[in-house]
């Protein structure tokens, strides 16, 4: 192989997803790349090049455009451009230059291999993964990461050395082969099962002959119309696995995994003894938290809360390592933070005698979302009843000090905007909370938005839940008909935009202690948070957590089931890397921050992230034409 030839080899092979390839189909691959020089200013694909090509950028820097000329993507060194991997595309793009056209441009001199797409096609289908990349699209690409991250969540789970007699739920119930799928139904329902293992009429002791669950009944049965006085054999899934008590976790995870399966019947000497599900051994993960909680309001000082405060570290740490998902580890975090601030309420009932009203402690920003993390800072507020009398802010002033107090002593450091129940403007009664939801609707100027963003965030901590309820549904009530409100505040969440060309510093911070670092929480995760909030509040949707959101939202007409999919697995994979970035940072003993250098990132991941800027970006456009 001549020395230029072996220099491209080296590229390629490093530069993903080529390094999944063989050596020898790499060896083939590189013969069939030409090489293009081409100026600052000019556009791709160069002349002479009519066919599907696939280019990739050694040298140089690309803006890929939209129609409208909005800017799509950028591309560095190691980066490939797919854009004219199709031939509708390359029509598309050799369009009259009108401004109707798709357009790729060299922003730097550019040295790029381009290779025929149909050529390369041949060349890597006998590689799934590789020949997948160039066919799917961003949010397809995501998706699949996003289910590759979850299986390997489950195998690295903590389950190897734990018997599955410790997860399992008996006595199994059953139901007769000939049985309706009606009388099924009832029987789950009584029982509150969410299946019934299907047998024999006479072997009701035996072997199962099948399994029914509720998603068989609203899928096979409901959906399609089928009569409920069928049989249950009709809808059931028949020749289902069994697993035997003595096995451990970790075997009956592998075999619902691999059998793609919830439910796994458990059995005892060849007889049936119960039934262990995917979610019974995924929780397990989540005892420490559950342990961690019943620790919390045992205590009887803030001293001990201090103490115990020092093992959520440990615990966020433990979770990332195992690879739970962003949103099992922000609600574990959040219902510890929860245990917390209940406990710290407790103590200062003690100390100060009981409340002369009702009122309700309430959780702002992530804590309320259930997506907090650890180190961060603690938004709440106070809504009382409005029996309150001026006199009695002097106990509510002494209850806000004392849990806030406390809660930073626990290292939820106090809110650098005041947001916090110590402010009298947000410890205030429920009548003058409601003024301030009207007020914020009916004129959304920008310090109406920006407190939008904060409460209209909340959730019931402790008290008497029903004060929140109230303005919330009074609240969603107005949202809901006030086009001019979420067009605002659509306005004004749009204009922070996913970092598109991050790898070409293009939206990297340019100065101070986070040079040359994006930012991920407030140019990734926010613009998703600020997304979901606004659909929520569009449809009147009451969830504030992050996903519930965006599932909720799914087939209205704010967002559609598919855009939601797409938008909850860029969520989980941004939230993910963020995690993983800070856990790095807390083992080596650093104060763990939002800021992630590109250098850290590899660069199959550096793809990954692209594709969730991609969703975020197509998401805001869609919302965009929408409300303007």
């Amino acid at each position: 192989m001549d020395a230029d030839l072996s220099e491209i080899t080296v590229f390629i092979e490093k530069t993903p997803p080529f390094d999944l390839l063989s050596p020898a189909i790499i060896n083939k691959l590189v013969r069939e790349i030409s090489i293009c020089y081409l100026r600052a200013g000019t556009t791709l694909p160069p002349k002479g090049t009519p066919q599907a090509s696939l280019y990739i950028l050694r040298k140089g820097a690309l803006a890929y455009l939209a129609a409208n000329k909005e800017l799509i993507a950028k591309y560095g060194e190691g980066d490939i451009c797919t854009v004219f991997c199709h031939d509708e595309q390359v029509r598309l793009a050799k369009k009259e230059q009108n401004g109707s056209a798709i357009s790729v441009i060299i922003e730097e001199d550019a040295l790029l291999y381009t290779i025929d797409y149909l050529s390369l096609k041949a060349l890597v289908q006998d590689t799934p993964e590789v020949s997948a990349f160039f066919e799917q699209t961003a949010a397809q690409r995501l998706n699949k990461k996003m289910l590759q991250l979850n299986e390997n969540a489950l195998l690295a789970s903590s389950l190897t050395n734990t018997s599955v007699q410790h997860f399992y739920h008996g006595p199994l119930a059953t139901i007769s082969g000939n049985a309706s799928i009606q009388s099924a139904a009832m029987k789950m329902t009584a029982l509150g099962y969410s299946c019934l293992v299907v047998v024999n009429k006479n072997n009701v002791d035996g072997c199962p002959i099948g399994i029914i669950t509720d998603k068989d009944i609203r899928r096979r049965c409901v959906a399609l119309g089928l009569p409920t006085t069928k049989k249950v054999t009709e809808i059931m899934t028949g020749d289902i696995a069994t697993i035997d008590i003595k096995s451990n976790a970790f075997d009956a995870l592998i075999t619902m995994t691999s059998k793609h399966i919830h439910h796994l019947p458990i059995t005892c000497q060849g007889k049936l003894a119960g039934m262990v599900t995917v979610t019974d051994l995924i929780n397990n993960e989540g005892n420490n938290a559950i342990n961690l909680t019943s620790i919390i309001k045992k205590a009887q000082s803030v001293n001990e809360l201090v103490e115990i405060s020092q093992l959520l570290i440990k615990l966020q740490i433990k979770l990332t390592k195992l690879g739970a998902s962003a949103d099992h580890i922000g609600k574990s975090i959040s219902a510890i933070t929860m245990a917390f601030t209940i406990r710290l309420i407790d103590m200062a009932e003690k100390l100060y005698g009981e409340p002369p009203v009702p009122y309700a402690w309430l959780a702002a920003g992530s804590q309320a979302r259930q997506e907090q993390l650890v180190h961060s800072d603690q938004d709440n507020a106070l809504i009382i009843s409005d029996d309150m009398k001026p006199e009695d802010d002097d106990w509510f002033q002494k209850l806000a000090k004392f849990v806030c107090d406390g809660l930073a002593d626990c290292g939820f450091i106090y809110c650098p905007g005041n947001v916090m129940a110590t402010n009298k403007k947000w410890r205030q009664p429920q009548s003058l909370w409601q003024h301030y939801f009207d007020q914020w609707i009916d004129t959304p100027d920008p310090s109406a938005l920006l407190h939008s963003s904060i409460f209209f965030d909340l959730t019931t901590v402790y008290g008497d839940s029903e004060l929140l309820t109230q303005v919330r549904n009074n609240m969603l009530n107005k949202t809901k008909h006030s086009t001019l409100f979420i067009a605002h505040l659509s306005s004004s969440a749009l204009n922070l935009h996913p970092p598109l060309g991050f790898f070409r510093d293009f939206v990297l911070i340019q100065n101070g202690k986070h040079k040359a670092t994006l930012d991920i929480k407030h140019n990734g995760i926010a613009p998703i948070v600020d997304l979901a909030r606004i659909y929520a509040l569009a449809e009147g949707i009451s969830a504030v957590n992050t996903i519930e959101r965006i599932q909720l939202s799914a087939g209205s007409a704010s967002l559609s089931r598919a855009s939601a999919e797409n938008l909850i697995d860029a969520y989980q994979f941004l939230t993910m890397v963020r995690l993983e970035h800070r856990a790095k940072q807390i083992q080596q003993n650093m104060t763990p921050d939002n800021y992630i250098s590109p250098k850290e990132i590899s660069k199959l991941e550096r793809e990954h992230l692209k594709d969730a800027f991609r969703v975020i970006k197509t998401l805001q456009d869609y919302r965009q034409s929408a409300v303007f």
